[in-house]
């Protein structure tokens, strides 16, 4: 294990793990008090012959962009629940892995249900690691050694926890499935989010309809990019209250945003109060010029007792088959597919072929759901 702090060790660190054809990969970083994700430290193991290494790379020593020659080579990159790593790279980096496989992902197709790293190293490799301290401080310089160690472990079994994985796919024949599934994972941008879409994360706007709605989307929108700008989260910008309630009263001065529930003081500094009163114009505006975003077609009523079947169901499948339950299929997922929309996940891939036509079937009466042995099974169901 070697800390990595200048820019001559970081470069023979990346011409080492370019000639390898997998790399282990696990990244430490903070994001509490700001809007991007502060990257503190990057862990690469890798394998020359027998002999194993484990680089921890310091970003607030050296410049870690050069390792994009890491991730766009050819290596595959071996990593656990990556989409936080993901977003970390791109942001330090410039890029993502170009060719990654994901352990957490992988193992629901062995029946392990958003598996921890210490839960599969246990279950898969038989090895027992030391629990770290979840709110280890790891900006704060220097690391301490056993800050160290613990790093190291995120990567140290990567190697070997990928061979046990990848043996278990290939006796249930589900490999292509997870290869599949990590790279939706891989491709999927998580912080490049429009700032025009941030309402859809706000629960309580969900319902808001006309004026209200537009304001809602136009105010969220303001704390988004006023958050990213300041590199600050956005709840302290402005609470989703806050937003909620701007929207329902539509506050035309500054004396009534102050006396807007969830609204404080602090959310009204420098410029952005006026700030705030534009977005509510423009989201009046907004609300009379653009026309509602499209719903998704609305469930019909004899269909809406099916869910609750075919959700119980896709719950013992997955006991059955041992695949997570919730990678095979979400609530919202059954009620996409009820809906006739060819957008949702079980309408493509491996979904479609082990619940999505199953589910049709069901529905258009070729097949049932029956009770057997304490089991709910569904089976062809024959007509005379």
């Amino acid at each position: 294990m070697k800390l990595i702090t200048t820019s001559d060790e970081l470069a023979e660190v990346i011409a080492a793990v370019s000639t390898v054809d997998r790399y282990a990969l696990d990244t430490e970083f903070h994001r509490e008090r700001t809007y991007f994700p502060q990257v503190a430290l990057i862990q690469i193991g890798w394998f020359e012959g027998d002999e194993h290494h484990i680089a921890l790379i310091d970003p607030l020593a050296v410049d870690v962009a050069p390792l994009a020659t890491v991730l766009d080579g050819d290596g595959l990159c071996l990593i656990h629940a990556a989409t936080q790593d993901l977003e970390v790279l791109d942001l330090a980096c410039g890029t993502v892995p170009k060719r990654m496989f994901d352990t957490q992902v992988a193992a629901g197709f062995l029946g392990v249900s958003t598996g921890s790293l210490a839960t599969l190293l246990q279950r898969f490799c038989k090895v027992e690691v030391a629990k770290g301290d979840r709110l280890t401080d790891w900006l704060k310089r220097p690391l301490t050694d056993r800050q160290l160690a613990y790093a190291a472990t995120d990567v140290e079994y990567l190697h070997d926890l990928h061979d046990r994985i990848i043996e278990g796919l290939r006796q249930k024949d589900r490999l292509e499935w997870a290869e599949e599934e990590i790279e939706q994972h891989r491709t999927k941008t998580t912080h490049r989010r429009p700032p025009e879409e941030a309402v859809n994360r706000i629960k309580e706007a969900r319902s808001l309809r006309g004026n209200a709605a537009g304001v809602a989307r136009s105010v969220a929108a303001w704390r988004e990019r006023r958050a990213r700008d300041l590199d600050v989260p956005v709840r302290q910008i402005l609470p989703d209250l806050g937003v909620v309630a701007i929207a329902q009263k539509a506050p035309t001065s500054v004396e009534q945003l102050a006396n807007t529930r969830g609204v404080d003081k602090r959310h009204l500094r420098a410029e952005a109060s006026a700030e705030l009163l534009s977005a509510v114009a423009a989201g009046k505006r907004l609300a009379e010029t653009e026309p509602p975003p499209k719903k998704a077609p609305d469930l019909p009523k004899e269909l809406r007792p099916v869910i609750t079947l075919v959700s119980t169901w896709i719950a013992q499948l997955g006991r059955d088959e041992h695949l997570d339950p919730t990678l095979i299929g979400t609530r919202s997922d059954i009620e996409a597919l009820l809906s006739g929309s060819d957008a949702g996940r079980l309408s493509s891939g491996w979904r479609a072929d082990l619940v999505g036509e199953p589910i049709r079937r069901l529905v258009d009466g070729e097949a049932a759901v029956a009770f057997e042995r304490g089991r709910l099974v569904l089976e062809p169901r024959f007509t005379s």
